[in-house]
């Protein structure tokens, strides 16, 4: 069975940012700051799993990306960038079964104007921000896998401003209307159909910087699939902080609160903290070795958090020569004794990558929700990767 889901309205919205790009191309006059650059990644992958349905899952990715700037006077820049996300992939089981599916959708599509201290985006767009590198509490609009060597995630669909002050402190005000689904931590999907609302500001502390977050939605519980009262509008107000310090080693701390207007039992609050370091050691070509501490918590009450999980994880890589890179990832749940492991070696050839991964997970993952690639990474398996950029 091959399935292409929503083509339609996909290539609906895919022709019209098409058309206002090429529309600016033919319409503005040509300046010397004009750049016109079209480039794209594809990739394949063939994965084993021996605890899967279906232990063979192959595929393939293509993502061409259009990038158009112009400069339409001397204060301020115009830049746009549409691409789209085209695969397909097949699971199987020798001999006796085979399941198919394939999509086309958008990508990227958005708009930016940006001066020397300011930037206004427009469209779909990746937004993501914080201090943690991969157990991340702000990890509020995206689904970034550390262990995902194309590092995808969806995007979002909004507009997004930003001011940048000259002691390097920062501003951001964004606004969100028409996605759906769970990004990130997120246990209740949102109403797509209600616009969300947020800010950030980060500020220079000694020897590093610090941020405040926040973030106003509307969830919908009708459709979660998790056993909670069917809620069309449950308010949902989000607070969130990050601080980073660069010293002899590197240290931060994030955090995120979520508290929804509704009683949904357990979910109604959801805490989640992470404090890690990480430092180079001077052996060799250099031995990156990273430290996290997450603690996730929800509960009925504020405070009063009745589920809760702690992981501990460690990041080590190294450099081997030129083109050799070798990295793992462990996680240890304190709470189930669950070891969830990854190795991955990464050889580089000009535009060409291949990566060989193994990993040995449980079945089922705890954390994050929305993580785009968990499914594939449960489990025993090796997985084989071949990327090419052009």
């Amino acid at each position: 069975m091959i399935v292409i889901k929503g083509l339609r309205a996909r290539r609906t919205v895919t022709a019209g940012l098409l058309t206002v790009m090429i529309l600016q191309f033919f319409t503005v006059p040509a300046y010397s700051q004009d750049t016109l650059r079209f480039s794209g990644q594809v990739s394949s992958w063939l994965n084993a799993n021996t605890g899967s349905e279906l232990p063979l899952l192959a595929g393939i990715r293509y993502i061409p990306q259009l990038n158009y700037g112009f400069a339409p006077g001397k204060k301020g820049q115009i830049d746009t960038e549409i691409s789209l996300n085209l695969y397909g992939s097949a699971g199987f089981r020798p001999f006796d079964s085979l399941s198919a599916s394939g999509n086309i959708r958008p990508y990227r599509g958005w708009v930016r104007y940006t001066t020397a201290h300011a930037e206004i985006r427009i469209g779909l767009q990746k937004l993501n921000f914080g201090s943690a590198t991969i157990f991340r509490p702000l990890m509020w609009f995206d689904q970034l896998d550390p262990r995902d060597p194309l590092q995808l995630t969806d995007g979002v669909w909004g507009i997004l401003g930003r001011y940048y002050f000259l002691n390097n402190a920062n501003i951001w005000i964004w606004g969100l209307y028409g996605n759906n689904g769970r990004r990130g931590w997120e246990n209740v999907p949102v109403n797509r159909r209600i616009p969300e609302v947020g800010g950030r500001i980060q500020v220079p502390v000694p020897g590093g910087e610090a941020a405040l977050s926040y973030h106003f939605r509307v969830a919908d519980s009708r459709e979660s699939g998790i056993g909670i009262l069917p809620y069309e509008k449950i308010p949902e107000n989000r607070i969130g902080f990050d601080a980073k310090w660069d010293l002899k080693a590197g240290l931060w701390v994030e955090g995120s609160f979520t508290h929804k207007s509704r009683n949904i039992g357990a979910l109604t609050n959801q805490l989640v903290l992470n404090a890690g370091a990480d430092y180079t050691f001077p052996v060799g070509n250099g031995i990156y070795t990273g430290f996290e501490q997450l603690f996730i918590s929800s509960g009925e009450r504020t405070f009063d958090f009745s589920l809760n999980n702690n992981f501990s994880l460690l990041t080590v890589n190294y450099q081997i020569g030129l083109f050799d890179r070798l990295g793992t990832i462990l996680y240890y749940n304190w709470d189930t004794g669950n070891i969830y492991s990854f190795i991955n070696w990464q050889k580089q050839y000009d535009n060409l990558s291949f990566y060989l991964m193994a990993y040995w997970n449980p079945e089922t993952y705890i954390f994050p929700a929305g993580t785009a690639s968990h499914n594939i990474f449960s489990g025993k398996g090796v997985q084989v990767m071949f990327i090419y950029n052009h």
